[in-house]
């Protein structure tokens, strides 16, 4: 069988787009080829800044031939109908054969499609992949109709056995494919022939150029980590970086510099922000004082000099970004300490969060009126949680800020300690915007954990106030990551909190606009683009065209906070949902726990979940779902026929059976231990005692009939069956629990 080599050789591709070309090539290249019914054993994609690179070994050297039978028309059909089957089979009609069937003669048509020859079948497919090639962005050149992502110069297809390679006979747009490549731009630029994949990578590497991006990334990493520990140093771990630097060289040559003893007192962080998205340089830290002090370049080239004119290139270039840097810093230091951070907040009435919810100075209103309100929740000082989200997003206005938008929150850190304010609130700056994401850590600190969260309640809230929610996969707000947000902060810091009331309250809580106080809901902010119902709210709540009392617009108002909470806290829901499955909770516990009372503190909920789910691990549990749902179902059949709740008067004096007798006494026994560690919130032992129902309801299905002949015996049954239902709902409705 023979492998087969594609190299699609062009001008240096972006470093972003390599690693899904490379997979894009891959995917397009075997999908077509096993559509044309060739297998092969494998296939391996690769990457360089100049080229595209596939190898596929074990390719069948041709495809089989395959034979279809189609049945056509029926014997003495229309000749038309007849000629339409001919030529969609592709035979005449001397080739058809006459078959008899129970609803008459059919014409039948045996199609051959003959196998082709591997070389064939890889030319055709290679085409399609290349003019059809999905690049983000991709140019024509030249007077060919070709597009690529940048000029294409070569391509290489070549299919090899033991008895010696051939190359693809293919041309596109003037391009006609070989058994050519070429190493390195500089160090080896002639153009070489190749007879196979491992001749091809040995050749490459001799002419400078590694082909494997995850090759050139270790020798990235384990050269750079040598030259930081020769110097005491190490090298900040970057894996983005690292990705993208391995795909801007085909020969990497790791260079270390030296930064300009000027800008040692910036803050690491910004040392490391400028060096990266100006330079690409690494940052190299100094492990006893935590101080960026050099950086590592990556060249694509060795020198005479060993480099040393590219670092006094680098150097220079590096001088200049941290030279803006360092203004930046110095500017904003001085703000901070002179004006305080007040000033840039009061800058933000200027920066519109969004046209209905008014601006990034509104939005700081309202988050310091609910972390005030949370702040006791939390264990945090109201006072204080208040003036940290009055200063948690001053930064934004900051000039560091500004250049350097991904260090926001960092730098308000910075600020809020250089303005002399209490280090929780200047933790709170920085911590407010976690998690970010699942991985995320989430604050602890009880001033960040009431600013956190009243930032992302308020987003919620003012988004779902103007009808602004996720639909299907898009979510330009990123409120799914804001509720799971939510769930963390009150997860991980095992808060008690009534969220339902508190979503409720800040949708109530009038803010101010322009100076001028509204409520969260609504329109009438009076920036346009209003729905028929914010119109109709509006002119309720200021008196417009409606004639009911302060109490009744307030009463209505409070019905429509109530609904749209409720639609909140469902989704806050569905995000807790994903968040449990995720942390191997099945959705039938999770559903059966969400719809007992009090299910809006998550905390609780999540307790109740957590030990239903392992509760529900055992036979007993398993056993005992199943004999609830068998009294449930009666019970409701019975009580739907008859007309009436059976709800009570269950009396053991009525017991006929031993049966009964046990399952009154076992239900008494179960509810003297359920009901105190319900009040305890103690789940485990609830639900343990639970089970402990599990044999004497099995006893009683057994030997007894529920719908005795005798009505009192049947009426006292049926009430006992009641309670079963009663028992068992106190811990969570397994009417939900699936099996």
């Amino acid at each position: 069988m023979p492998d087969l080599l594609i190299e699609l050789f062009s001008e240096e591709i972006p470093a972003r787009m390599q690693a899904r070309a490379a997979s894009d090539l891959q995917k397009m290249v075997t999908d077509g080829l096993v559509e044309a019914g060739l297998t092969y054993a494998a296939a391996r994609a690769f990457h360089t800044p100049r080229r595209l690179a596939l190898a596929i070994e074990g390719l069948t050297a041709n495809s089989p031939t395959l034979r279809e039978e189609r049945r056509g028309p029926k014997v003495g059909a229309p000749d038309k109908a007849i000629e339409g089957f001919l030529r969609g089979a592709g035979v005449t009609r001397d080739q058809l054969e006459e078959r008899e069937e129970k609803k008459g003669a059919f014409y039948y048509a045996t199609v051959v499609t003959e196998g082709r020859p591997a070389q064939a079948i890889v030319a055709e497919v290679l085409e399609k992949t290349i003019r059809t090639f999905p690049w983000p962005k991709s140019m024509r050149w030249g007077a060919g109709t070709l597009r690529w992502v940048r000029p294409l110069h070569r391509i290489l297809c070549l299919l090899s056995d033991e008895g010696g390679a051939e190359v693809v006979p293919l041309d596109i747009d003037g391009i006609k494919a070989g058994a050519e490549t070429e190493g390195h731009r500089f160090l080896a630029p002639a153009a070489f022939t190749v007879s196979g994949f491992d001749d091809y990578a040995a050749k490459l590497k001799r002419a400078f150029v590694v082909l494997d991006a995850s090759e050139r990334a270790q020798t990235i990493r384990n050269d750079a980590a040598n030259a930081a520990f020769a110097q005491g140093l190490e090298v900040v771990d970057d894996e983005g970086l690292l990705a993208e630097v391995a795909g801007l060289v085909e020969w990497p040559v790791v260079l270390m510099g030296e930064i300009d003893e000027a800008f040692l007192g910036l803050p690491p962080e910004v040392l490391q922000t400028s060096m990266k998205e100006h330079q690409k340089f690494f940052s190299v830290r100094n492990p006893r004082t935590g101080r960026i002090e050099k950086f590592v370049t990556v060249a694509n080239v060795e020198t005479a000099d060993n480099g040393a004119t590219i670092l006094a290139g680098n150097q220079k270039v590096l001088a200049a970004r941290l030279s803006d840097a360092k203004f930046f810093w110095d500017n904003d230091l001085r703000v901070a300490k002179d004006a305080g951070l007040t000033a840039w907040t009061e800058r933000l009435s200027n920066v519109t969060f969004h046209n209905k919810l008014g601006s990034q100075k509104d939005r700081i209103d309202r988050i310091a009126a609910l972390a005030r309100d949370l702040a006791p929740l939390v264990g945090a000082e109201a006072d204080q949680a208040e003036q940290a989200a009055q200063v948690a997003k001053a930064d934004l206005s900051s000039e560091m800020v500004y250049e350097f938008p991904e260090l926001q929150g960092l730098m308000g850190r910075y600020y809020a300690e250089a303005a002399g304010l209490p280090q929780a609130v200047a933790a709170a700056a920085q911590e407010h915007y976690s998690p970010l994401g699942p991985s995320d850590a989430v604050p602890t600190a009880p001033v960040s954990v009431a600013v956190a969260l009243a930032d992302k309640i308020d987003t919620l809230t003012g988004f779902w106030a103007i009808d602004e929610k996720p639909t299907g996969s898009k979510d330009p707000y990123a409120l799914r990551r804001a509720a799971l947000g939510v769930i963390r902060l009150v997860l991980g810091n095992g808060l008690r909190l009534t969220l339902f009331t508190i979503l409720k309250q800040h949708l109530l809580r009038p803010v101010k606009i322009d100076g001028n106080a509204h409520f969260q809901d609504g329109d009438g902010y009076g920036f346009g683009g209003e729905t028929d119902f914010q119109i109709e709210l509006f002119n309720l709540l200021s008196g417009n065209g409606y004639g009911g009392s302060d109490e009744e617009k307030a009463a209505f108002w409070s019905a429509t906070a109530e609904e749209r909470t409720a639609d909140l806290l469902s989704f806050i829901h569905d995000r807790l949902k994903v968040h449990l499955r995720a942390e191997g909770i099945p959705h039938d516990v999770i559903d059966a726990c969400l719809a007992m009372p009090g299910s809006d503190d998550l905390t609780l909920l999540v307790k109740r979940a957590e030990a239903m789910a392992t509760v529900l691990k055992t036979e007993d549990s398993k056993n005992l779902v199943q004999g609830f749902k068998r009294a449930n179902n009666i019970l409701t059949q019975a009580e739907e026929k008859d007309g009436v709740e059976y709800s009570y008067g269950a009396d053991p004096k009525f017991a006929e059976t031993d049966e009964e007798r046990a399952l009154f006494a076992a239900l008494d026994a179960a509810d003297t231990r359920i009901k105190p560690a319900m009040e305890a919130e103690d789940f485990a032992t609830a639900m343990e005692a639970m089970a402990t129902l599990r044999a004497p309801i099995d006893a009683f299905f057994e030997a007894v009939q529920v719908n005795s002949d005798n009505s009192v015996v049947r009426r006292n049954r049926l009430n006992l069956l009641s309670r079963i239902r009663q028992t068992c709902l106190q811990v969570a409705d397994l009417t939900r629990i699936e099996g």
